[in-house]
């Protein structure tokens, strides 16, 4: 069976040796005789199966030991939800006004997120880049933050808009003194993080970590006990912690398939060599689309996205044509999102650069062909 290569936003590509390695354990995982999918969450397997990748998470982004690393269900858009239910109770005003959320809004996934938000906080819109089509990311010096928000959130890279941070806010200073707060949903793990500068890191783990109905939490234990009343049992981080993500039954076939990412990402040098990969691939497919008249990024190049790459063909008629062949060359998943029209090719750490130097080569002759 030959592969293709898959360009998919999410659920995305995944590593061929966790797939074959997932594969050649189904049936008998380490002499169980069972499945992972069979096993009880408590029993003796899936615990050693849970603490392994929680530690090799903590190992890979180097989580400080005052972190708490909860595995949760939900996705990044039920995560949207569960991080103002846990951390608007601490900062209730006193005079029984919603607290207030600050958003910086560059793109489509941070709009929801504050949409979201608005069912629990006032939510105000520190900056946003809406009036230049989320292209860029707002200047910095253009924020204007509340006076005492509740958090700052944040999405680092807008898998629909190919738009991603290359600064941290300041802790004190961009946000006021409030956590920050970071949905890092389509670039975890692809790129080195100093998971201080953060209150709170979510992920949702279809992009770069394994299958869908996992998400990541990563959160300062400051942060923990201030959930609001309404905030179901199940998604109280606290509740969570204390229980190391045992307090329901996790999503255990997904934690499995999270933690053998972990480990082959652990082969691969690490996260900063994963980095160094993914820098190599983003800059041969934008070096292309720069030199060529014939496709377009129309994202500022200080805040261009490495796993999320959206461009345009100059003359938009042929958009089909140029899918119908890529399908013959095996390329899939290029079509962009239905609210930003265009291409879009994501090229996660699973992507080998064997892929994306085909994407070029076709793009190459389609625009001999066509141009």
């Amino acid at each position: 069976m030959t592969r293709v290569f898959n360009f998919s936003a999410g659920p995305a590509v995944m590593p061929d040796e966790v797939l074959q390695q997932a594969a050649a354990e189904m049936l008998d995982w380490h002499g169980s005789g069972m499945s992972v999918m069979e096993m009880s969450h408590r029993g003796r397997e899936f615990m050693s199966i849970i603490d392994a990748a929680r530690a090799d998470l903590r190992e890979l982004l180097a989580v400080p030991p005052e972190y708490k690393i909860l595995f949760l269900q939900g996705g990044g858009l039920g995560e949207n939800a569960i991080v103002p239910l846990n951390l608007l109770g601490r900062a209730a005003p006193a005079d029984g006004h919603a607290p207030t959320v600050d958003f910086i809004e560059t793109g489509s996934w941070s709009v929801k997120s504050a949409v979201e938000a608005k069912r629990y906080a006032n939510v105000h819109v520190a900056a946003t880049s809406a009036g230049n089509r989320f292209t860029g990311i707002p200047a910095r010096d253009t924020w204007k933050l509340s006076a005492a928000p509740a958090y700052v959130h944040v999405c680092t890279n807008e898998t629909i808009d190919g738009i991603e941070y290359q600064f941290v806010p300041e802790i004190g200073g961009d946000t006021n003194g409030a956590p920050l707060v970071a949905d890092m949903s389509s670039h975890i793990l692809s790129r080195v993080v100093d998971v201080s500068r953060y209150g709170v890191i979510f992920a949702g783990a279809q992009k770069n970590i394994g299958p869908a109905g996992l998400t990541l939490v990563i959160v300062h234990e400051d942060l923990l006990g201030h959930a609001l009343p309404i905030c179901p049992s199940a998604f109280n981080w606290k509740t969570v912690a204390d229980n190391d993500s045992m307090y329901n039954t996790p999503p255990t076939y997904a934690i499995y398939i999270a933690g053998l990412v972990f480990q082959w990402l652990k082969r691969q040098g690490g996260v900063a060599a994963m980095e160094q990969r993914n820098i190599a691939k983003a800059n041969l497919l934008y070096d292309y689309l720069d030199r060529s008249a014939f496709y377009e990024n129309r994202i500022d190049p200080q805040c261009r996205s490495r796993m999320n790459i959206p461009f345009f063909l100059a003359d938009e008629s042929r958009n089909d044509a140029f899918l119908a062949g890529a399908r013959e060359h095996r390329l899939l998943q290029i079509k962009g999102h239905k609210s930003v029209g265009g291409m879009r090719a994501s090229i996660y750490n699973a992507m080998p650069i064997a892929g994306v130097q085909a994407l070029v080569d076709y793009m190459q002759e389609f625009e001999r062909v066509q141009g």
